[in-house]
């Protein structure tokens, strides 16, 4: 099977150096790649399961834009939809009466929703739910999840990461995952000064694999934080809609307080949503939280097709479906090839680790020479499928898989 080379990205990339920090910032940043010679860093076009490279290569996307892709690129009713909304009006000096309309539909569709919120970033989002609570319940300190991810400012990076002061996380305390004592203890130790417990629905970090709640484990948080008036907080950001349509703590058995969405709501467009209960509602009205292209209407367009597209064909369930069929033949594949491939967490947004090898070398390999191939492997985050991943295409990704296996095979044994 040919392999695909990437003039055109290095050039560019060239160019950026100069002219951008890193070239490229943030989660698309080359670094965790290996090889970094493996990978693209610019795509040209998009559409259905595949993206172009800048230089004509074509790749089944397994990452999704890191999530918001939920329907497949350019998907034919949510880009309608903003596209008309677009003509119409997108920004202006006043709110669109589409903000009202999606508001009611997260209330209709989320079981704990008396009330929506709308940014753009995940980040945004989160920042508001952790000052809601402080401003509620007149405390400091959040209690989240060691390996958690909830965004980029100060407070929610982990300490030593530049920039970040001791100070920024004075009232962050970080416990593991799964672990109801670690919890009571910081409550005992934090005691009266807890304003909320974050996390996510169930834990996806990087570079390791996923792991899902324990029996039990939502259950004891919930009870605790009622105990004691802590806000609940889910930040569904990048298993919302994935994991179930009336938010993934249903699918856990739990009812937070707050909950956050973004990436998959709107199929790839920019906007973010925060729902809450009736009781923080006050709370949430006198807290100033805003941005100058947060009223966009054309994104809210595209949020409710995609949404009443998800409703229509049962989204969730077709994805783990997906998923599951993706995984299963993967693993056959990897055992045909003498190794064993590691599969965690969800189904359709899936962590995946060869353990035939502790360094993750061997698995680095593998997505290399499977992305040099056609099919875009990550090896140091979770996955992700959309409904446009077609058995044809789970195929075609089963046979680079299979190339791949061949190659790292000869090299490795």
């Amino acid at each position: 099977m040919d392999t695909y080379s990437y003039p055109t990205t290095s050039a560019l990339f060239q160019r950026a150096t100069k002219v951008i920090p890193c070239g490229i910032y943030g989660h698309f940043a080359p670094a965790p790649y290996v090889p970094v010679s493996a990978y693209p860093f610019f795509s040209d076009r998009a559409k259905g399961p595949r993206f172009w490279d800048v230089d004509g290569n074509e790749f089944i996307d397994y990452m999704c834009g890191y999530g918001p892709m939920v329907l497949g690129y350019a998907n034919p009713v949510v880009d309608e939809a903003y596209q008309k909304q677009l003509a119409q009006s997108d920004i202006n000096s006043l709110a669109s009466p589409l903000m009202v309309d999606l508001a009611e539909c997260l209330v209709d569709l989320n079981s704990i929703a008396d009330w929506a919120f709308f940014a753009k970033n995940g980040t945004d989002v989160v920042n508001y739910a952790v000052t809601i609570a402080r401003a509620a319940t007149g405390r400091r300190t959040v209690v989240a999840i060691s390996g958690g991810y909830h965004g980029t400012t100060p407070w929610m990076q982990a300490a030593g990461h530049h920039g970040v002061m001791e100070e920024d996380h004075a009232y962050v305390v970080r416990i593991p995952w799964n672990d109801l004592a670690a919890f009571e203890k910081a409550i005992a130790e934090r005691k009266g000064d807890i304003a909320a417990f974050l996390s996510s629905p169930y834990h996806h970090p990087i570079f390791q694999d996923n792991v899902l709640p324990a029996e039990g484990y939502w259950a004891g948080i919930q009870a605790l934080c009622r105990k004691h008036g802590i806000v609940l907080i889910s930040d569904d950001v990048r298993c919302g809609f994935r994991l179930g349509l009336h938010g993934s703590h249903e699918k856990f058995g739990f009812k937070p307080d707050l909950a956050v969405y973004c990436k998959a709501i709107a199929n790839g467009y920019p906007v973010s949503a925060l729902v809450g209960t009736d009781a923080l509602k006050t709370e949430a009205a006198k807290v100033f939280h805003t941005g100058s292209y947060w009223y966009q209407a054309a994104p809210m367009a595209a949020a409710l097709a995609c949404i009443a597209e998800m409703k229509r064909i049962d989204a969730p369930t077709l994805l783990e479906g997906i998923g599951t069929k993706l995984n299963d033949g993967l693993i056959r594949l990897a055992k045909s090839h003498g190794y064993d491939l590691r599969v965690t967490g969800n189904p359709g947004m899936a962590y995946y680790r060869l353990t035939d090898d502790p360094s993750l070398m061997l698995h680095q390999d593998w997505c290399a020479e499977c992305t040099l191939r056609g099919a875009f492997f990550t090896s140091h985050h979770n996955w992700f499928v959309s409904t446009a991943h077609t058995d044809d295409v789970l195929q075609r990704t089963w046979d680079i898989a299979d190339d791949a296996f061949k190659v790292v095979k000869a090299k490795h044994g």
